[in-house]
C-alpha cells in the first residue's frame, strides 16, 4: 500500500480547514449552483482528504488522456485516498514517530567484517630467509678461500707410525667426548649422555610450544640451549688447555699448553 508523505497530509488538512470556512459562503450561492447542477452531476464529488493540487492534476490528466491514460491516474489517486486516514493522523505502515521516509545509507565494510590490520611478525621462508642465508654462505666461503691463499694450514710433520704423540688429543669438536671418557664408563660417556642430550633437544619444541620469537618469552628453550652449550664448552676447554701428557690434569700457566690445532 502506498504511503502518503507527511507534508501532503498537512496540506490536505489545510485544504479541509479552508473548505470548512468557505462552507458558509457557499450556502448563500445555492440558487446559482442549482443552474449548474446538471454539469456538476457528471463530475464526482471532491474528496476533502485529497489535496487541491492533486485534484487539479488529475483533471488535467483526464482531459489530456481520454484514450486510456485516465484509468491509470484514477487507480493511483484511489490508492492514495485509501492509504490516507480519515482524521489526517499517521498513515498506515508509518515508521516510528509517524515518519514515512525511508533513508538508504552505505555501510562500510569495516563495520561488518572482521578486518585484521594488525602487523604480523612472520615472513615467508623464500625469499626473505633463504636469500639472506645464501648471501651469508657465499661471504663465508669467499673469506675462507682468500684466507687459505695467504695463510698456510697449521699442519704437523708427517706421522710416524713408531711414535705416538703424548698427549694424543682428538680434534677440538670431539674433545668433549674424550673428556667424558676420563670420568665415566665408555658406554655412559659415548652413548648414554650424548643420547639423552640429543633426545632432550629434539623434544624441546614439543615441550615449549610458545610461538613467540622474543628471548624473554622463551625462557625454557633459552635456558635449555644455554645449559647445553655451556656444558659442552666447559668440557672442550678443559680437554684443550688443562690436559697434559697422559691426558692428565695440568695447569696451563705452570706447565704450558699441550694443544695444537
Amino acid at each position: 500500500m502506498t504511503e502518503i508523505p507527511e507534508h501532503l497530509l498537512k496540506r490536505a488538512q489545510a485544504a479541509r480547514d479552508k473548505a470548512a470556512a468557505e462552507a458558509g459562503a457557499s450556502a448563500d450561492a445555492a440558487p446559482a449552483a442549482a443552474d449548474t447542477g446538471a454539469a456538476a452531476a457528471d463530475e464526482p464529488a471532491a474528496d476533502p482528504r485529497i489535496p487541491a493540487h492533486l485534484l487539479e492534476r488529475s483533471k488535467a490528466r483526464k482531459a489530456q488522456a481520454e484514450a486510456g491514460g485516465a484509468v491509470a491516474v484514477q487507480e493511483k489517486v484511489a490508492s492514495v485516498v485509501a492509504a490516507a486516514p480519515a482524521g489526517g493522523g499517521v498513515p498506515l505502515g508509518a515508521g516510528p514517530g509517524g515518519h514515512t521516509q525511508r533513508l538508504l545509507t552505505v555501510v562500510k565494510s569495516g563495520s561488518i567484517q572482521d578486518v585484521k590490520a594488525s602487523p604480523v611478525d612472520k615472513v615467508h621462508t623464500w625469499p626473505h630467509l633463504l636469500a639472506a642465508e645464501f648471501v651469508a654462505a657465499l661471504a663465508c666461503l669467499s673469506f675462507t678461500f682468500f684466507f687459505s691463499v695467504f695463510v698456510n694450514a697449521p699442519l704437523l710433520q708427517q706421522a710416524n707410525i713408531n711414535q705416538t704423540p703424548n698427549p694424543s688429543k682428538a680434534p677440538w669438536y670431539f674433545l668433549g667426548l674424550q673428556e667424558l671418557l676420563t670420568m665415566f664408563h665408555p658406554m655412559v660417556a659415548g652413548v648414554t649422555i650424548p643420547g639423552v642430550g640429543m633426545i632432550v633437544l629434539i623434544l624441546a619444541p614439543f615441550i615449549d610450544k610458545n610461538p613467540s620469537n622474543k628471548p624473554e618469552d622463551r625462557k625454557f628453550a633459552t635456558s635449555l640451549m644455554t645449559v647445553h652449550l655451556m656444558f659442552w664448552a666447559v668440557l672442550v676447554i678443559i680437554g684443550s688447555f688443562f690436559r697434559g701428557p697422559g691426558f692428565n690434569f695440568t695447569l696451563p700457566w705452570r706447565d704450558g699448553l699441550f694443544f695444537e690445532l
